[in-house]
């Protein structure tokens, strides 16, 4: 039997149908599923919001069937390891009202606006979403999620009169920064480009609340086939929407504002909801110690032969290399007023539980995608704060660039892809700097080549050669690389990983 209300009475769990919308919705990704309608649901089930959400699908894809077959109805499989422990659960949620198609129902959707119990509106557009573009926010529906937002709460201001006590709670959750503000700068743009009155412009800026926030969860979507029967077969009813995620959980959100605090009620129901005057330190904790230690790590792990990083887990050795490589050198490069070493170590051990998940099989090689940009981006930063606290070069962050270097070593072919080879097995380099680097690799010599890369500011935005000890510790990293390999290197019992 297919999963819907109808079964609600054979189920366990506290599910509440009858609350009203209190959230307005732009997606139906897995994301948006797997995080903040958790923690609606989680909080509606405590008693603590009594709101649920109505959704509004944008895209052309996919189909709205599934949502109204199941009354809105899908279950949550947590799977991973948390604080060294293994987490299962599955969870069935009833977040969602009700889910509206803007090409085919948007005048269902301007009638939300005119719901006094609405409150918040979140988004997950891809990062594409919040850009601008010339909409006609007159048109059914607008072309682009700001213009169908503008729309809304336009309607909602002429609805209510500009009354000030209804305005919204915008919180986008696209991984762009600053990305409440880059909307309510765009939606502000878009405002004066229709030719809205100052008077709405003016409720847009006092009324409504655009915060910034961080989401943080990998939700792959639906089960293994196996694994969703199975599942089905345990639950005892069939599940179109039943989706995955790790245990690990974050959404922070910006705003100093009290009474924007008190409306956020499904907050309390669960620590993964942060509200804060400033997020930037959970966006810098991710972006150091989660993406950083993947981009110091791919390389070295492809050239070891590890196809995923639970795969690079599971081998002692390599464990061992990334949790140095995070905690005795990234950690306390980070540390400082902002964040705490006691901040970053809770982190980062939250980040290898989430790296040892035996569910989530995270590709290193699609890590490596824009392998050169990342390392500018997410760990020259760490490297020149390592710098600034010691002059004794960093021994793993010098073997991941040198791996970084041996990774980009390729051969070109007939169609212009660059190639390189790892274990006998050839890997596609997808990276804006593969032409170079083959010209480096072809003309110089390793130690030179080291001198060559670690000096280009226009790749570094700095000389990275002015480092004491790093150009020596890359080139003596790459030699083993070569003459070694890499399990030998990611093995070596150097004197300082002896104490991870």
């Amino acid at each position: 039997m297919q999963l819907s209300s109808k079964l609600l009475p054979t189920l366990n769990g506290n599910i509440q149908l009858r609350l009203p919308e209190k959230v307005l919705q732009f997606g139906t990704g897995v994301l948006l599923r797997g995080l903040p309608d958790y923690f609606i649901d989680k909080a509606n089930k405590a008693g603590l919001f009594n709101g649920r959400v109505v959704v509004v699908k944008s895209t052309g894809k996919g189909a709205t069937d599934a949502f109204a077959e199941q009354d809105g109805l899908y279950t949550l499989c947590i799977r991973g390891i948390e604080q060294g422990r293994k987490v299962e659960e599955h969870i069935l949620n009833a977040a969602i009202s009700r889910v509206l198609s803007a090409s085919a129902e948007w005048p269902a959707i301007l009638q939300c606006a005119e719901n006094e119990a609405l409150e918040i509106v979140i988004s997950n557009t891809t990062e594409v979403g919040i850009s601008l573009t010339d909409d006609d926010i007159n048109a059914a529906p607008p072309a682009s999620f700001p213009g169908k937002l503008l729309a809304f709460l336009y309607r909602r201001y002429q609805h209510f009169n500009g009354s000030a006590d209804k305005g919204m709670i915008i919180i986008p959750t696209e991984l762009i920064p600053d990305n409440g503000k880059k909307l309510k700068d765009i939606v502000l743009e878009l405002a004066s480009r229709n030719g809205l009155q100052e008077a709405f412009k003016n409720w847009l800026l006092s009324a409504c609340h655009f915060c910034n926030s961080l989401v943080d969860r990998i939700v792959p979507g639906a089960l293994p086939p196996q694994e969703q029967q199975a599942m089905e077969q345990l639950l005892g009813y069939e599940d179109r929407l039943m989706i995955m995620a790790e245990a690990y959980r974050l959404w922070a959100i910006e705003t100093a504002d009290e009474t924007v605090r008190q409306r956020l009620g499904f907050a309390e129901a669960d620590s993964g909801v942060v509200i804060a005057p400033d997020i930037n330190v959970f966006r810098e904790l991710k972006l150091r110690l989660l993406n950083g230690t993947h981009t110091l790590s791919c390389g070295l792990a492809c050239l070891a032969g590890f196809d995923t990083v639970r795969a690079a887990m599971e081998d002692e050795d390599m464990a061992a290399w990334i949790a140095g490589l995070m905690l005795q050198e990234m950690v306390p490069a980070i540390t400082d007023i902002y964040i705490t070493e006691t901040a970053a170590t809770q982190f980062a051990q939250a980040v290898l539980d989430r790296f040892r998940n035996p569910h989530i099989a995270h590709q290193w090689l699609s890590i490596t995608m824009q392998y050169t940009s990342k390392m500018k981006m997410r760990n020259v930063p760490v490297l020149l704060r390592h710098y600034q606290r010691s002059q004794e070069p960093p021994v793993w962050m010098a073997q991941g660039f040198a791996a970084y270097l041996l990774f980009m070593r390729s051969e070109r072919t007939a169609d212009g892809q660059y190639k390189g080879i790892a274990n006998g097995k050839e890997y596609t380099i997808q990276d804006d700097h593969a032409a170079w680097y083959h010209e480096q690799w072809k003309r110089l010599e390793p130690a030179v080549l080291v001198k060559e890369v670690l000096g280009n500011t226009a790749l570094w935005g700095t000389d990275l050669t002015a480092l004491k000890g790093f150009a020596r510790a890359v080139t003596g990293a790459l030699s083993a690389l070569l003459h070694d390999g890499a399990k030998r290197v990611i093995k070596d019992p150097d004197p300082v990983r002896k104490s991870v």
